[in-house]
């Protein structure tokens, strides 16, 4: 009798240990995953044109259009310069401030 508690016992360890580990990498893994990636959601629906925003590759433009999965971003302020890239592509967006609008 006491072989099968013992056994029992190592069962419900078992399982407890399951729980932790995979609460565990919900909590270290996939939450913080999931949490940066409606960061970034976010900051690609609150782009609008004007805006500064910073590459992956690390130059400043502004956004001249943006489009469903692609935006046409103006480098240095030449009309010349202007590149169409991936959404993807852009790491940070500064909105411009009331102040520079006088």
């Amino acid at each position: 009798m006491s072989l099968l508690l013992a056994a029992a016992g190592d069962t419900t360890f078992l399982i407890v240990f399951y729980v932790v580990i995979i609460a565990a990498f919900y909590f270290f893994l996939i939450r913080p995953r999931r949490k940066e990636q409606n960061r970034i959601n976010q900051m690609y629906a609150d782009m609008e044109v004007g805006d500064s925003v910073l590459t992956t590759s690390g130059f400043y433009g502004v956004l001249i259009d943006i489009e469903e999965e692609t935006v046409i971003v103006e480098f240095g302020g030449n009309k010349n310069c202007r590149i169409p890239m991936q959404k993807a592509a852009i790491q940070q967006i500064e909105k411009p401030s009331a102040g520079e609008e006088e």
